[in-house]
């Protein structure tokens, strides 16, 4: 039988990869960029084939092999987390948010990117979940 915890994690996991997932769906269905706040906030569909700052680009064989290594990683040193929910959660938003830009190579060959600050590099919830869970850990582990 799955533990609670075990049961939570998964469902988590999902439902981070579910919204990233969705939202890029309706972000490659923008045909022009659409203000939200203009000239502040846009929703702007871009093909990142690199990483973010426009670092890398047409470098999607070895960003593949990178997040699968990774994604190993994570699986493998995941038991050997601290028991607390915060260190836990926050592997959990960069194991999602890597599965989440990997899905896009995988399935399209390049990451979808759309939200649009217009003095940032446009970038998508997989980035934010997987900056969010290392600044998160950072933190966390500079407390212990």
């Amino acid at each position: 039988m799955v533990k609670k915890q075990t049961l939570i994690s998964i469902l988590l996991f999902a439902l981070l990869l579910i919204i990233d997932q969705l939202t890029k769906y309706f972000a490659r269905r923008i045909d022009a960029s659409i203000p939200l706040i203009k000239n502040f906030l846009h929703l702007s569909f871009v093909k990142n084939t690199g990483i973010g700052f426009g670092l890398f680009q047409n470098a999607n064989p070895y960003l593949i092999w990178i997040s699968i290594i990774t994604l190993g990683f994570i699986m493998y040193y995941y038991d050997k987390i601290p028991k607390k929910t915060f260190p836990k959660v926050m592997v959990l938003f960069v194991a999602a948010g890597i599965v989440g830009n990997l899905v896009d190579r995988l399935a399209f060959g390049y990451v979808v990117d759309f939200i649009d600050f217009r003095i940032w590099p446009v970038f998508n919830i997989a980035d934010i979940l997987i900056t969010t869970g290392i600044i998160g850990l950072i933190v966390y582990l500079s407390r212990e």
